[in-house]
């Protein structure tokens, strides 16, 4: 059974259209793995992109690549993404970089929250990620 078999990607009709994200994905799996929110930290701890929310973007999905890699999956099974951002007004830079990452055909349920500060006043993103294992 492929990723796509198992995990369903649905739009209901009667909910409003949806722009690079899944209303609702229905997983059948064995495991279901959670990502800890990721910031632009590289893996010597030295914050990645200062000022630059595209660079800063890059380094977390970065991170969350290995992240998943480690768990043994990847993007694709990425069931949901959560974004936390210090401006939602950046968001189409992020959405532009997310999209090199996620399989855009069937992209995962997301949710995006503007927050005043993140745990280093440097830090622009952070984003947590669930993913199911088959």
């Amino acid at each position: 059974m492929s990723a796509n078999e198992r995990m369903q990607f649905k739009n209901p009709e009667n909910l409003p259209p949806t722009f690079g994200y899944t209303h609702v994905v229905e997983t059948r799996s064995d495991v279901t793995i959670y990502i800890s929110g990721q910031v632009p930290l590289n893996k010597e701890g030295q914050l990645v992109g200062a000022g630059d929310l595209a660079a800063q973007t890059t380094q977390v999905f970065e991170n969350i690549k290995l992240a998943l890699e480690a768990a043994g999956v990847n993007f694709h099974n990425v069931a949901k993404l959560t974004f936390f951002l210090t401006d939602m007004s950046q968001m189409a830079t992020v959405r532009e970089i997310r999209d090199r990452y996620i399989n855009t055909v069937y992209p995962p349920a997301s949710s995006a929250v503007e927050v005043r500060r993140l745990i280093n006043e440097e830090m622009m993103i952070e984003i947590e990620a669930i993913a199911v294992k088959h």
